[in-house]
């Protein structure tokens, strides 16, 4: 796919698909034998997730940015989360009417390339605002496939550098269901990469949720190229012991891969990862899982289902190894860290050639984001497990969700005290106390009371997983966890 750029005013840089880039730089820069991690376009958000009315923080590589929608221009924008004047966090203020967002502190007003366009404080026929002083960094944007990417780089480089995307769905991107999820989980994004190029992990790991013990065989792991750019793979039989055909996987460095499967029984599958850098020991994972059916009716079921109801599947998918990869990453950092992960790591089987090839490719390329940082202590399994903070707050499915399920749960149970009250209380003025008064309001406390507790079990899967994975629950008590 071919990146484009429309030139706007000062540093910020919109990248559109209308302009043919002249140049295309590599992602990592120009250095053949290194890797600059800020030279890379990486996705912040999925634009489903963005409210236009307000602006979104994010941190990206350490840095915190404000996400926002530029009306007047009808994109989006990324500016570094300061405001020039005394340095508040433009994130905290709003967009005003004119579309430019305005600081909290002060009321500072930014356009979309970064120019300051108002200072309320200053006396008629001054100009303070046009001083360079007063604009805002800017980061440039992109859009594609449903996502909005940051160049956290040079600006110059954004519009020459290639944005990571999946080419499978861009050659036919009306021909996929795609289900896609988020979660900023409390390890690197390297961690995460490792881990999910990892496909011997998936029938241990992930027992009785996406895998199953039973389907454990041999892997047989192929590179087929590689390079600064990243590396190909396959696996000749695949997963469940063959019976689902070959499997194709691509990593596009620093954080992009995916798995790719074809079966007459299932038809083509992706499974796609994107891991963006926060901060030392915390990344955001973006996960999408496209589909072409052999058939239409999983299509069909897979629409109608809620986009919040498959996001707690997926979140306790996600915490079957949030704890281990936590402290996994500790252990290699005391350890020596990816340059000495061939005497930390023992890897004496084909199985975990990707895994190899991945650290390699770190190692040869110096592709550590933060080359100096120690990882913070490690958290607790509270913590570690909580669902509100990484994910339902920050996605616009679950929280309104969660707030639905919050009203019709205290509506519930008002409903039913008010049945069960009244409802005795008329039959005793009419002195007509029955046997069916009884059976009835009975049931009807019963069944509320049943509704309650089913949403209330039902509104914690939003806020926290469990703290057993399925994997250990005894066979009989697999139903019980969340």
């Amino acid at each position: 796919m071919s990146n484009s750029v429309l030139p706007q005013e000062g540093s910020q840089q919109q990248v559109t698909s209308k302009t043919k880039v002249l140049q295309e730089f590599p992602a990592g820069g120009l250095d053949p034998d290194s890797f600059d991690c800020q030279e890379v376009w990486y996705p912040v958000c999925y634009i489903e997730d963005l409210n236009k009315s307000q602006p979104t923080p994010f941190t990206l590589l350490e840095q915190n940015i404000v996400l926002w929608w530029d009306k007047n221009e009808q994109t989006w924008r990324a500016f570094i989360d300061q405001c020039p004047h005394r340095l508040a966090p433009l994130s905290e203020g709003r967009i005003n009417h004119e579309g430019w967002l305005e600081c909290p502190y002060h009321g500072w007003a930014f356009s979309g390339t970064g120019k300051c366009e108002f200072i309320p404080q200053q006396i008629q026929r001054t100009k303070a605002e046009v001083s360079q002083r007063a604009c805002v960094a800017t980061l440039a944007t992109a859009v594609h496939q449903g996502m909005l990417f940051v160049y956290p780089g040079r600006a110059e480089n954004a519009a020459k550098t290639k944005v990571p995307i999946v080419e499978p769905l861009e050659q036919d991107p009306d021909g996929w269901i795609c289900l896609n999820t988020f979660r900023d989980v409390p390890y690197d994004a390297l961690t995460l990469m490792e881990n999910v190029l990892d496909t011997s992990h998936i029938p241990y790991t992930h027992h009785r949720t996406v895998g199953n013990r039973a389907n454990v065989s041999p892997i047989h792991l192929e590179i087929i190229e590689s390079g600064k750019w990243g590396f190909k793979g396959t696996w000749a039989e695949g997963p469940r012991k063959g019976t689902l055909g070959r499997q194709d996987t691509t990593f596009i460095a620093p954080g992009l891969m995916w798995h790719d499967l074809t079966s007459k029984q299932y038809g083509r599958t992706l499974t796609v990862v994107y891991a963006t850098p926060i901060r030392k020991g915390e990344c955001r994972l973006f996960a999408r899982f496209p589909f072409k059916f052999s058939s239409n009716l999983p299509g069909l079921f897979l629409k109608l289902t809620p986009r919040w109801y498959s996001h707690i599947g997926q979140n306790r998918v996600l915490e079957d190894d949030q704890i281990f990869l936590h402290y996994q990453e500790r252990y290699l950092e005391k350890l020596g860290g990816s340059a000495n992960f061939t005497k930390a790591f023992y890897l004496p089987t084909k199985a975990d050639l990707f895994v190899f090839q991945l650290r390699s490719w770190v190692k040869q390329y110096k592709a550590e984001p933060f080359k100096v940082e120690c990882l913070p202590p490690p958290l607790s399994k509270e913590v570690l497990l909580d669902r509100y903070h990484s994910h339902t707050k920050k996605c616009a499915s679950c929280r309104p969700a969660l707030n639905q399920i919050q009203r019709l749960r205290a509506g519930v149970a008002v409903t039913t005290a008010l049945i069960w009250g009244v409802l005795p209380f008329l039959m005793l003025i009419q002195n007509q106390i029955s046997i069916i008064t009884v059976v009835v309001s009975s049931l009807v406390m019963i069944v509320g009371v049943l509704i309650w507790l089913g949403l209330g079990k039902l509104e914690q899967q939003f806020y926290q997983g469990g703290e057993i994975p399925p994997r250990n629950l005894p066979e009989k008590n697999q139903q019980n966890f969340r």
